[in-house]
């Protein structure tokens, strides 16, 4: 390579065969016309600061270097299953699946048809020739007797598709999902037309031991670790998730906020001549990737971004608009930490603030979201729509007892976090919370100079995830609210 990438490149042999912006979407590659032989296959990741990259910032959590998910090589023939796309819908009461299938056609000419099934039911659709590049095929299938996926009962199916040349099979793809349906009715979150009452935390992917590159097993662990707080929901923070962490939400019955790269972008950010383009790569990359999974519920955008600027508002507007034209069954939010300034609330279904009263200011916690509340309802966009709280917390540091309760003291953080929780899970009009955050984090070399230990310390969990004092003030909040 002449140039120095700011994201990721594939060569094969020496020879540059994509290129890729972001860290946390995964992309592909076809190495057309190899011989039979050995080949060598080379990753180049780059996570430098740069200009280039608008969403890759310092930021109050690490961006760590390297290939940090799976990577998979496999032979394709002429034309290949790239990826489903399953939509489950309710109609007369019964269970239904419709089901759009991408077919990438490198060299095929001849008919191809296309076998769908999901559980008992078969489709074969129709032979066709492909146009070159992708091609869509597309069938509905009615399920009777399908159980809904609930996080009570957490029911997955397979759907699997393959291609077929003169009755025989030659390409195949199996992917799971679940039958589920997210509504949004006035200020309510409606699950399988049931209200939906989030209690969930923000997690990261970030360990002490393997960086960002958790294996399964640490991920199983986070997880039972966040069902033993009684909580319901998972924020991925700041960043499309681990495809693993995600089937294990989905198999765990934990609901998922998913929402894209970015995190406090400045409006002079939001600028940079790159920020759209590589906004709507990560943004598109995340719904075509996760879509069929039945544990995400939502798809968030632009964390604490500037969405106080009539700039920002066309941005968020853009990402919104790019979000709807993909996925239509999902409601879409942001997280907003602009107090009484926010201009966006209008463009998604549902509102969404950080606050931390009691650990950056002293005004009591029911006071200060109560009168946050009204402003949204009085003059806003947002009146009337769903209101969830999407960070909340206090600092504490593992180990620093105080008997005087001063901030960074367990005692401080435990009790902070219960009086937050009291008054938001008793808030008659919110529809959840997530607690900023599941376990202490690093942080950008930038920001060691605001964060003790150099970590982002307001975890539940120490970064070993050895629990806090706030561990049981949590969980009795949780446990006290259905």
């Amino acid at each position: 390579m002449q140039r120095r990438e700011p994201y990721g490149s594939r060569l094969c042999d020496g020879k540059q065969i994509a290129a890729h912006y972001n860290a946390y979407t995964a992309f592909s590659a076809v190495a057309r016309g190899l011989r039979a032989g050995r080949h060598t296959l080379e990753i180049v990741a780059d996570n430098r600061f740069s200009p280039e990259s608008a969403l890759h910032v310092p930021n109050d959590y690490m961006s760590y270097g390297g290939v940090s998910r799976p990577v998979l090589a496999e032979q394709v023939g002429s034309c290949y299953i790239e990826r489903i796309r399953v939509t489950p819908f309710r109609r007369e009461g019964a269970w239904l699946a419709r089901a759009e299938i991408f077919v990438s056609n490198l060299s095929e000419r001849a008919p191809v048809s296309l076998r769908l099934r999901i559980g008992e039911t078969e489709r074969l659709l129709p032979p066709a020739r492909l146009a070159d590049g992708l091609n869509v095929f597309a069938a509905e299938i009615s399920c009777p007797g399908a159980r809904a996926w609930s996080p009570q009962d957490p029911a997955l199916y397979t759907v699997t598709a393959i291609l077929e040349k003169e009755g025989e099979a030659f390409d195949d793809l199996i992917d799971r999902f679940g039958f589920r349906e997210i509504a949004i009715e006035g200020k309510r979150i409606l699950l399988n037309g049931a209200p939906l009452y989030i209690r969930g935390v923000c997690r990261h992917e970030d360990h002490p031991q393997y960086g960002c590159a958790l294996p399964f097993a640490a991920m199983a662990y986070d997880l039972q670790l966040v069902k033993s707080l009684g909580a319901n929901s998972v924020r991925t923070a700041h960043y499309p998730n681990d495809e693993r962490f995600l089937d294990l939400c989905d198999e765990l019955g934990i609901l998922v906020w998913e929402e894209n790269h970015a995190r406090g972008l400045s409006l002079e950010q939001m600028q940079n001549p790159r920020f759209e383009q590589q906004a709507e790569e990560v943004t598109r990359e995340m719904v075509e990737q996760h879509y069929n999974h039945p544990s995400i519920y939502i798809w968030g955008i632009l964390n604490e971004c500037a969405s106080d600027s009539e700039y920002g508002k066309a941005c968020y507007a853009k990402q919104f608009d790019l979000i709807r034209s993909l996925d239509q069954s999902r409601p879409r939010s942001f997280a907003s930490c602009k107090f009484k300034t926010d201009i966006c609330f209008d463009l998604p279904e549902v509102v969404s603030y950080n606050i931390y009263p009691q650990w950056y200011h002293d005004t009591p916690a029911g006071e200060y979201l109560a009168d946050l509340y009204g402003w949204v309802q009085r003059e806003t966009g947002g009146a009337g729509k769903p209101f969830l709280i999407t960070e909340v917390g206090a600092g504490g540091i593992y180990g620093y007892r105080s008997a005087y309760k001063a901030k960074w003291g367990e005692e401080y953080q435990a009790d902070t976090l219960r009086d937050q929780l009291e008054a938001i899970l008793s808030f008659p009009d919110c529809s959840g919370v997530y607690i900023w955050q599941f376990a202490d984090i690093r942080i950008s070399e930038e920001w060691w100079g605001t964060r003790p230990r150099t970590m982002n310390n307001k975890g539940i969990f120490d970064e070993y995830r050895r629990p806090k004092l706030c561990f049981e003030s949590v969980r009795a909040c949780f446990q006290n609210r259905p």
